[in-house]
């Protein structure tokens, strides 16, 4: 009798995902920010959908990523100001760049909040776990 593959079972009290994890923070607020946006504007994400119903992402819906960082939020380890940062330059669909001075401030509030919400997502599976070593 042959043996069956046996499928990993999810760890408990850790949601199951489906989809690829992002590679990075950066790479996860950017889709969230568009998606948000899509949302807002009420423009279709995909033929035939709306963007009300389920976003079609990688692994996540958008209300998980802020939901880390209203968590974040009231923890008081981020404020408004690092929101502020990750909505304006997501929607720029870019980083701020630290060699631009006028941009320098904006790069620091941003690594700061990206690096605080590092944690919170990777330990939902939301971002990738590896580290490409």
């Amino acid at each position: 009798m042959p043996l069956r593959e046996r499928r990993p079972t999810p760890e408990p009290g850790r949601p199951q995902r489906r989809g690829q994890p992002f590679r990075d923070v950066e790479a996860c607020i950017f889709w969230t920010i568009k998606a948000l946006a899509a949302t807002a504007a009420d423009q279709p994400i995909l033929p035939g959908t709306r963007a009300r119903t389920r976003m079609a992402s990688p692994i996540c819906a958008p209300a998980e990523v802020v939901k880390c960082l209203d968590t974040l939020y009231r923890r008081r380890r981020i404020d408004l100001h690092h929101v502020r940062i990750l909505r304006i330059w997501g929607h720029r669909g870019r980083a701020p760049n630290p060699d631009q001075a006028t941009e320098r401030g904006d790069w620091r509030v941003w690594r700061e909040a990206l690096e605080r919400l590092e944690w919170p997502l990777r330990s939902l599976g939301i971002i990738s776990c590896d580290f490409g070593d």
